[in-house]
This record gives structure tokens, C-alpha cells and sequence, in this order.
């Protein structure tokens, strides 16, 4: 795929202060108490563009994306955000913990030509509609990227790995350590050499978009939508699937409001294509130590190559269960490659949420009756806990998704459901800011010091 250097916008630290304070988690991963967090962490923070405050009197004048078109003006023209004098790669370095093991994952932020899936680009998760309207509104408003795509490609040379690390010799423009511990680091690349020998490798790599697909619609509809030249390239993020960094976690789903449901009921129906395991406990204490022999005998299945879940309804025991019939996959979902039935999220989805628990695509969609629980810190015992508590029904847990099925369904030109990866951790927003046209005039009578202050 093409790719090529930019003069991005990035944050001045001689008016912000420290630029890290001034970076947000993608719009999607934010909620309501993050939202206020990052808007008094700094007066210039991202989120009041990516992810802005919503408010009762909000109308076709005044809104969330009228009021990221003047934030974005406004630290422009209070130089908090300046664009570099010349163009440039960006060396991206995230050093985090999972489990007490230390990573390192490194990608270049680039400009990439948007092309249509299947054309050097594919998609590996669907996408809903109302996020692509969302980002699509805000790119109207704006005509900016503040977030990247995540893009994977492969290279068993490791290009990037060698120019980021002549890279890291030199001081970094941004380095920021997030709430969760992670080190968030942002290098300039501008030797000519550097850069040409990164464009010249990625000429002939195709990409997978491994977070950021609703983003990376969004722009393909805005180019067509504006004809816009500099609109035909996104910034992205290129991470190599050989990077030792490369890290993705399960995301276990969370049942609640099934009318009649019952766990016994479930297992029993089930028990014609699965494998059917009891980890069970005599005391309270020994709890968490059950629900850690069912983690480990669900990684032992993964690694003989079986599709197997782990599942907890609060009755006192936890289960797992192991696909046993792989024909029934052949039989519910004859359309799908081959990878996309041995995919364990699509076995679960297709043999247990829709089969017998009638949670369809529509549901999904709406995303009724599940909650996607991230696999960090203390969320698989806050999961158990609100089943215990009444709150939740059920939970499935799943194991991580290998990178060699990921390439696998992406490659078979097909999708994983929502939620199938959760690669840790996040890329930020508001590393790097790409302009595609003329930054809006003023749209509203409003100055960031009142927003601030709402």
C-alpha cells in the first residue's frame, strides 16, 4: 500500500505544558467519567473534539461537532497546536505490563491512501452504523483526523522495528504515562533515507485494520462524499505482526435481561456439541482459584487446537466447555470459509448465542442483552461479582484471538463479529493531527475557557 510522510499538527508544549496530558483514548473506549477526567486534565485535550460534552440545549447551531470545529480553531489560533515545519514518519512506542510481564509495542504513524476493502486493505470486524454517522458528522465539522488506524502488515525484516530504533536515540517530542500505566511515546522521523526505506517496503504490503474500522468507513465515505484530494490519505498507525508488542486480549461477553433463562436448561442443549467440564469449589475461598484452573484448561484446549469457553451462571460451579462437534458449524454457517468456523467467537456466537439463546445479528447490532467485558485488571472477578449480585445472568469467557486467524478471515475476505479482538493497548488520539482542508472558521459565539468551565 502507499504511504507517505505529512506535516502534522501537534501540541505545543511552550502553551499546553506537557503535550501527554493533551492525548485521549480512542472516542469509543471513553465513558462518561473518563470524558470529564480528560477535560480537566488539560484546557486543550483531545476529547473535546474526539468524544465532546453533550448538552440538553444542544440544536443544529450548537453541538458537539460545531464545538470541536472551534476547539480545533481556537488552539490553532492560540498556537497550542502548531503543524511542523517539515514532513515527517512518527516513531509511536508504547511500553506497558499484562500480568507482570513487560511488552513493548512500536509502529510509524503515517499517512496511508484510503482504498476500498480488498483493494491492499481488509477489514477483519463488521461495523455498526450509528458510530460511522458519528465520526462522519465530525469530519464535516472539521475536515481533521485526530485518531489513527490501527493497521497491521506483515515484514519478517522488521523495516520499521530498525528505523524506530535509530529513532529512540534522540529525545522523544511526547512522553506521557496514562492511568493505566501504559508509556505512551512519539519520535520524529525525518531522515530521508529513513523514510524512503519505509515507503519502499510498505509499497508492496497489503494492510489489516486491527482497530478503527468504523473511522477507517468513515474517511472512505468522506473522500467520496468531498472529492477531496488530501482526503483520499488517513493517518494510521502501521504495526508489523512480527513485533514482539503484538498483543491481543479477549473480550468475554456478559448476559443479562434473557427472559427465562436458565443455566441448566442452557447446558443441557448444548451438551449435543459440546464437551461439558465441571471446575467446582467447597469453600469461598477457593473461588478465584476454580475460576484460575478454568482460565489454564481453556488456554491447554486452545493450544491442541479446540475451541473452548469458559462459563459461569452463579451456581457455585464453573464450566467449560469444548467444541466436540465440528461439524455443526458446517451446518449452521455453510457460507463461511473454513477459518471463519474455527474462529472461537463465531462458534459461539452462531452455536450458542443465536442457536439457543436467539441473540441474532439485529440484537448484536443493538447491542441487546450482552456486554463486551475488556480482559483487564480486576474485570473478570467484577464480571462473576455481578452475577453474584443479580446483575448479569451469565458470562461466557473466551480465549484470546490468535494473530494467524485473525490474517486467516481477514485474508478469506470475511468478518469476525463485533468485538472479537481487543488489542492492548489503545492508540491514541491527538498524537498527530492531519488537516484535509481549510481548518473551519468560527461556528459558535463560544471560547474554550467557557467550555472548560460548563
Amino acid at each position: 500500500m502507499d504511504i507517505k510522510p505529512f506535516c502534522a499538527l501537534r501540541f505545543n508544549p511552550e502553551v499546553v505544558g506537557d503535550p501527554g496530558t493533551c492525548i485521549a483514548p480512542p472516542y469509543d473506549v471513553i465513558d462518561e467519567q473518563a470524558q470529564r477526567e480528560l477535560y480537566h486534565a488539560n484546557p486543550f485535550n483531545i476529547v473535546r473534539a474526539t468524544k465532546g460534552l453533550k448538552y440538553p440545549e444542544d440544536d443544529e447551531q450548537s453541538n458537539v461537532y460545531t464545538r470541536a470545529a472551534e476547539y480545533l480553531r481556537e488552539a490553532i489560533q492560540q498556537k497550542a497546536l502548531v503543524y511542523d515545519e517539515q514532513e515527517a514518519l512518527y516513531g509511536y512506542v508504547q511500553d506497558f505490563t499484562i500480568a507482570g510481564k513487560s511488552y513493548q509495542r512500536s509502529g510509524i504513524i503515517a499517512l496511508g491512501r484510503l482504498e476500498p476493502f480488498g483493494k491492499g486493505i481488509r477489514p477483519h470486524e463488521k461495523t455498526l452504523d450509528g458510530p460511522k454517522a458519528d465520526r462522519l458528522n465530525l469530519m464535516r465539522a472539521t475536515a481533521a483526523q485526530f485518531g489513527q488506524i490501527f493497521m497491521l502488515y506483515d515484514d519478517p525484516t522488521r523495516t520499521a522495528e530498525q528505523v524506530i530504533q535509530k529513532a529512540v536515540q534522540k529525545l522523544p517530542v511526547l512522553d506521557f504515562t496514562d492511568k493505566e500505566n501504559v508509556r505512551h511515546r512519539l519520535y520524529i522521523i525525518r531522515q530521508e533515507q529513513a523514510v524512503i526505506q519505509f515507503a519502499q517496503m510498505m509499497k508492496s504490503k497489503s494492510g489489516i485494520i486491527a482497530d478503527g474500522h468504523h473511522r477507517y468507513e468513515t474517511a472512505l465515505n468522506y473522500w467520496m462524499e468531498t472529492q477531496n484530494p488530501n482526503a483520499q490519505w488517513q493517518m494510521m498507525t502501521f504495526v508489523n505482526t512480527h513485533n514482539e508488542g503484538l498483543v491481543i486480549q479477549p473480550t468475554h461477553r456478559l448476559l443479562w435481561g434473557l427472559s427465562d433463562f436458565s443455566a441448566a436448561a442452557l447446558l443441557d442443549a448444548v451438551k449435543a456439541d459440546f464437551q461439558i467440564e465441571r471446575v467446582g469449589w467447597a469453600e469461598e475461598s477457593q473461588k478465584k482459584q476454580a475460576c484460575s484452573k478454568m482460565f489454564e484448561r481453556m488456554k491447554t484446549l486452545q493450544m491442541q487446537e479446540k475451541s473452548a469457553f469458559g462459563f459461569y451462571a452463579g451456581s457455585g460451579v464453573f464450566y467449560v466447555l469444548t467444541l466436540a462437534n465440528p461439524q455443526a458449524m458446517e451446518r449452521v454457517a455453510p457460507q463461511m470459509s473454513e477459518a471463519s468456523r474455527r474462529l472461537d467467537v463465531n462458534i459461539l456466537h452462531r452455536l450458542i448465542l443465536e442457536r439457543h439463546l436467539h441473540i441474532n445479528d439485529e440484537k448484536l447490532a443493538r447491542q441487546a442483552h450482552i456486554d463486551y467485558i475488556k480482559d483487564l485488571g480486576d474485570a473478570i472477578e467484577q464480571s462473576v461479582g455481578r452475577i453474584d449480585r443479580g446483575q448479569a445472568q451469565a458470562v461466557f469467557f473466551l480465549n484470546p484471538t490468535p494473530m494467524s486467524h485473525v490474517r486467516a478471515v481477514a485474508e478469506a475476505g470475511e468478518k469476525m463479529p463485533q468485538k472479537s479482538t481487543f488489542f492492548y493497548p489503545k492508540v491514541f488520539s491527538g498524537l498527530t493531527i492531519y488537516t484535509v482542508g481549510a481548518v473551519p472558521q468560527k461556528t459558535v459565539q463560544q471560547s474554550l475557557k467557557q467550555e472548560c468551565l460548563r
